[in-house]
């Protein structure tokens, strides 16, 4: 006999959740070096995106076209098991509500995987800036859109929608196991991304680099420094609050069941 809608959707909510809190155990603990390298990699595959776009963009002037291209980037990300900061705001967060991990692993994954995403991406556009002159105009004009976003409600409200896109994104990936599935919303979400001009702390300080390194920018790297720190912050509260803790409310009983087994919270 089957059983009811209801029952089914719970298994399902308690089986995602039991499989987020194992992942994120396994991010939290991984040692510092396998931690760079993946942060390293995703720097690397958001650039390939990157340089997608501003081919496209370059060639045909049609943003909706260069986003669409983009994507390939989180095509990269998915299959090559890289890492991205804002993927980090739910599956690690799950596991340290869960007691599966503690608070300052999860800052010290943020803060490395941050560092080594923006490093993959600086070397990226640095050798996109070099081997493609063509692309100069539009990487300096995409980076300067937002450098001088500024500190305001409509670049916060940009960035929270980023985080949400990125983590909703996460979630959605994480509600299968087929990666043909999965495939979708990396293309979907990071289509929205780039294609609604969200503030995201990664993709747009790549952005914002490929423009700097063609020496013709009318911002400097203050200027990209401020734009950072407002879209990271607005990227965690878009992916913790907006995605995160309103899903974990869906589940209590299983939180509280975890939080009384855990032993490392």
């Amino acid at each position: 006999m089957t059983a009811p809608k209801g029952a089914r959707e719970e298994t399902e909510l308690e089986e995602t959740y039991d499989r987020l809190v194992a992942q994120g155990h396994e991010r939290l603990d991984r040692p510092l070096l396998p931690l760079l390298s993946t942060g390293l990699l995703g720097g690397v595959d958001v650039g390939v995106g990157v340089l997608a776009f501003l081919v496209v963009m370059a060639e045909t002037g049609n943003h909706l076209l260069a986003s669409m291209a983009f994507t390939v980037g989180f095509v990269a990300l998915l299959l090559a098991n890289s890492e991205l900061f804002t993927e980090n705001f739910l599956v690690p967060v799950i596991s340290v509500v869960a007691k599966e991990g503690t608070f300052g692993q999860l800052i010290r994954l943020w803060v490395v995987t941050l560092a080594a995403n923006l490093v993959g991406g600086f070397m990226m556009a640095g050798m996109i800036v070099v081997a493609l002159p063509s692309v100069h105009e539009v990487a300096v004009e995409a980076g300067s859109h937002y450098a001088h976003l500024g500190v305001s409600w409509r670049s916060f409200f940009l960035a929270v929608l980023a985080g949400a896109v990125i983590t909703l994104m996460t979630r959605m990936q994480n509600a299968t196991e087929s990666l043909g599935v999965k495939l979708v919303p990396a293309v979907l979400m990071s289509f929205v991304l780039v294609g609604a001009s969200l503030f995201h702390s990664v993709l747009d300080s790549i952005l914002m680099f490929a423009g700097l390194l063609t020496g013709d920018a009318d911002y400097d790297y203050l200027d990209w420094v401020g734009a950072l720190g407002w879209s990271a912050f607005g990227n965690l509260v878009g992916g913790l609050v907006l995605v995160t803790g309103i899903r974990l409310l869906r589940i209590p009983h299983r939180i509280a069941e975890s939080r009384e087994e855990g032993q490392t919270g």
